[in-house]
């Protein structure tokens, strides 16, 4: 069910801090709830559907330089999945199957039966499993940036620095409880510092950028939702561990930058799918759709061209 009530506040579009030019011209955030779970999303543009989900510890405006282009041709919907933003956060169900029936419900719910998919970081988690788990609805996707639980071999504690620098938090944020109270009241410092470390270089994701996605993070629910999403990883590696054992037949694109995951994301989804196309950005950081705009849609309009719908 789709709601009149019009989001606003932090988190929301009204609330969004140096979009470009012309962006609330073209898109408008909702609200709709499907399957139990009320979701903000913003929706704009015409044509075949395109879902887009975002990353850790992220939301929405993350694709804020991307999403333009991507509306000239496509009918896009941009989700703020389970626990992220002003999304609800109810305290179970941030494992992938779960979170990929969260999105089938709301697509099918905003009219939409088949789709694509856009998607970073552990909304490629979600993503894979969206594609193994409903292949009736997905027509192709992009993954960028992600390390999915049960398809990558998993380091070593003690692993090189530069592995130990990329994914420590995936450690941390499994703990239970501590890491709540490690981190409320410090969010700018924990989430300051994976923003700084994780891209390119310390500023490549701008202060005021930095600033959206640690406030959307200073609610205790949300915080405690975005350790959810890792805590559920036992229960994602169960399912991946299966999902794997069919491989996805559908048309992906892979992106990465060169300074974070690199070729690595190439040979991950490579394993478990047999039409992969992938690109890695030179120069960028985890965080493509904001340090390599340009280049992450020039990756992904061929791919997309084909997808009529």
């Amino acid at each position: 069910m789709t709601s009149t009530e019009v989001p606003h506040g932090p988190g929301s579009l009204a609330s969004a801090p140096l979009l470009p030019d012309g962006f609330t011209e073209t898109f408008r955030d909702h609200y709709a709830t499907a399957g139990g779970l009320r979701t903000h999303y913003l929706s704009g543009g015409d044509g075949p559907p395109l879902l887009v989900l975002g990353g850790w510890p992220q939301n929405w405006y993350q694709w804020r330089f991307v999403l333009p282009e991507l509306a000239e041709r496509f009918s896009v919907v941009v989700v703020d999945p389970r626990g992220v933003n002003l999304t609800d956060k109810p305290a179970a169900g941030y494992d992938s199957g779960t979170l990929a029936t969260d999105l089938v419900e709301l697509m099918r719910e905003l009219g939409h039966e088949r789709f694509a998919l856009v998607s970073h970081d552990i909304g490629a988690w979600t993503g894979y499993a969206l594609a193994a788990d409903h292949p009736e609805v997905l027509e192709r996707a992009v993954f960028s940036e992600a390390i999915v639980p049960g398809l990558s071999e998993s380091p070593p504690l003690l692993a090189d620095r530069r592995t130990s620098d990329l994914l420590w938090h995936f450690n941390f944020n499994r703990a239970l409880e501590i890491n709540e109270r490690l981190v409320r009241g410090r969010e700018d410092v924990y989430f300051g510092h994976q923003f700084a470390t994780k891209a390119a270089t310390p500023t490549s994701i701008p202060e005021h950028a930095v600033q959206v996605y640690v406030d959307a993070l200073r609610d205790p629910e949300a915080l405690r939702a975005s350790f959810d999403y890792y805590r559920a990883i036992d229960s994602i590696i169960e399912q991946n561990l299966v999902r794997r054992e069919r491989k996805l037949t559908l048309p992906v694109l892979t992106i990465a930058g060169s300074e974070s995951i690199g070729e690595g994301m190439a040979a991950e989804i490579g394993a478990v799918a047999t039409d992969v196309t992938s690109v890695v950005l030179q120069g960028a950081g985890h965080y493509v759709p904001e340090e390599d705009p340009v280049g992450m849609l020039a990756a992904m309009r061929p791919f997309l061209a084909e997808y009529r719908g």
